[in-house]
């Protein structure tokens, strides 16, 4: 079973919710990163979300783009938070997954991304702008190295689609909540709920739902139609108010039942 199955399915069997807080690489600054992303692990996260950050997103709201670009601006690259991980091997209890834009990964190689990937304990790529159709290469790469490409499905998904997302899903399924980019909002769409009951029953990895999210009580009304949530926005907007992702994740250890 994927580490990253593993670790939700172990936050269902104690009746909660997977969290799956994510944290652009270098953010805050590239020190206070390390301690953030720490303190997430310590907080009780069960898989956490790294960004690769870059400069076109196409996904990427106003606070995680700038985030983003902040981070650019310091230096950091896919290659630093690699090596850095792979000096941390085995000190992180939550799996880790990368998310980042299709380009960078394949100027790094995909070939020695594979092997970087094992050697860093990451267990998964999110890349947003990589069509299914397109991900042969990528997935090739990665047989073998323990790291799986994570689907991501959402409400403009047909049916047709979903039946090959399924064939080949690993790890878990990343629903997007809104046609739209990542930021905090109030509601998610009214379709969400009925989209998320036909996207199950295709899938036997998790599902974990994603954009938008801020509360633990927004993800209350999908009851067992999901099985994680993931938060990027929100704990950016806390970390740059001066608090911590310790104080973070003391509001979703309850939460999201």
């Amino acid at each position: 079973m994927s580490i990253l199955t593993e670790r939700i399915r172990t936050a269902n069997a104690s009746g909660r919710k997977a969290v799956i807080p994510y944290l652009p690489g270098g953010f805050p600054d590239s020190d206070r990163f390390w301690d953030e992303l720490a303190a997430l692990d310590a907080g009780g996260a069960d898989i956490i979300e790294i960004g690769v950050p870059f400069s076109d997103p196409v996904a990427d709201g106003p606070v995680v783009e700038q985030a983003s670009l902040d981070c650019l601006e310091r230096g950091v690259c896919l290659a630093w938070i690699l090596s850095e991980l792979a000096k941390r091997k085995g000190s992180f209890k939550a799996g880790l997954v990368l998310m980042g834009y299709y380009n960078p990964f394949l100027q790094y190689g995909l070939e020695k991304l594979g092997r970087d990937c094992a050697a860093a304990g990451v267990s998964g790529l999110i890349i947003p702008d990589l069509p299914l159709e397109e991900t042969g290469p990528a997935a090739k790469a990665l047989e073998g190295t323990g790291t799986n490409l994570i689907c991501l499905v959402g409400l403009n998904t047909p049916k047709e689609r979903l039946e090959q997302y399924a064939k080949v899903a690993k790890g878990f399924v990343y629903f997007v909540s809104v046609l739209g980019t990542t930021g905090v909002r109030e509601s998610l769409p009214e379709e969400v709920l009925a989209k998320l009951a036909e996207v199950r029953p295709y899938f036997t990895v998790p599902i974990a739902l994603g954009f938008g999210i801020a509360r633990p009580e927004q993800v209350a009304p999908f009851g067992d139609l999901i099985d994680a949530v993931v938060i990027g926005s929100a704990l950016i907007r806390h970390i740059d108010a001066h608090k911590s992702a310790a104080s973070f994740m003391e509001g979703w250890r309850a939460g999201g039942k």
